[in-house]
């Protein structure tokens, strides 16, 4: 199958739950959460000397192309990632997709 996106959004700890909650009120079928650490500039973090970064969330989101705005705006909303230091979403595009089997070409 082709044509889907991948919406990945990096999301602090315990925030990916209310976050996917809202991408299914949107369209979106499911998702897959991986526990994250943070590098970034302002993830940098010093504790007694040694350099602490904080534990994040990557939530993955495959979607049909028409399901990509609702369900990336309400994963923007439900995460607040238009706050400073909040996180981060993007999409990328799938080149191809096996192992849906309940979907019909």
């Amino acid at each position: 199958m082709q044509g889907y996106k991948l919406i990945a959004a990096i999301l602090p700890k315990g925030s990916t739950s209310k976050a996917m909650d809202a991408a299914r009120e949107a369209g979106a079928e499911g998702g897959t959460i991986l526990l994250a650490r943070g590098t970034g500039v302002h993830e940098a973090k010093r504790f007694f000397g040694v350099s602490v970064s904080s534990e994040r969330e990557l939530l993955l989101i495959l979607v049909e192309p028409s399901k990509r705005d609702a369900v990336l705006d309400a994963v923007v909303r439900a995460g607040r990632l238009n706050e400073p230091t909040r996180g981060i979403a993007f999409v990328l595009a799938v080149e191809e997709v096996t192992g849906i089997v309940h979907r019909e070409e």
